[in-house]
């Protein structure tokens, strides 16, 4: 059996699973302590350390998120720049580097307001942010918080 980077035997996590629940450990952590730092702040950090093209995507996905819903809030969530609304996680970035995967991923949360019948779609691969795509995930998102 052949492995790669991002595969696990039963029941073991990846490495950068492990990574991601640290990091989330770390947020927790963080907000119990009543640490006072600039959640918006932290995304733009956490965007900025990503390597090309994860960083373009996700500079210019945070760009469209604050125009298109601005009453989102910026955080981090896993370690990736995700964004609530009155306090619920909407959606989120991971960037395909962060599980090496070969495409960035646009996730939405329950707390999204997409049900549409038995099966809707949760999540959108992101290859590259047209502006047609762009158009797009604005109308995701607001329709998301309505």
């Amino acid at each position: 059996m052949s492995t790669t980077p991002n595969t696990t035997t039963k029941g073991a996590f990846t490495e950068q699973e492990r990574d991601a629940m640290k990091e989330r450990a770390k947020e927790l952590k963080s907000a119990r302590r009543g640490a006072k730092v600039d959640p918006e702040s932290e995304v733009l950090a956490k965007i900025a350390e990503m390597p090309e093209p994860d960083r373009v995507i996700a500079e210019r996905l945070h760009a469209v998120i604050k125009a298109s819903v601005p009453a989102l809030t910026p955080k981090l969530w896993y370690g990736m720049p995700a964004y609530s609304h009155n306090g619920k996680m909407i959606c989120f970035f991971q960037p395909a580097s962060k599980f090496k995967a070969r495409y960035a991923t646009l996730g939405f949360s329950d707390a999204a307001n997409h049900d549409d019948g038995a099966m809707w779609p949760a999540s959108y691969a992101l290859a590259e942010l047209t502006t047609e795509v762009e158009e797009r995930i604005g109308a995701l998102l607001r329709q998301a918080v309505s």
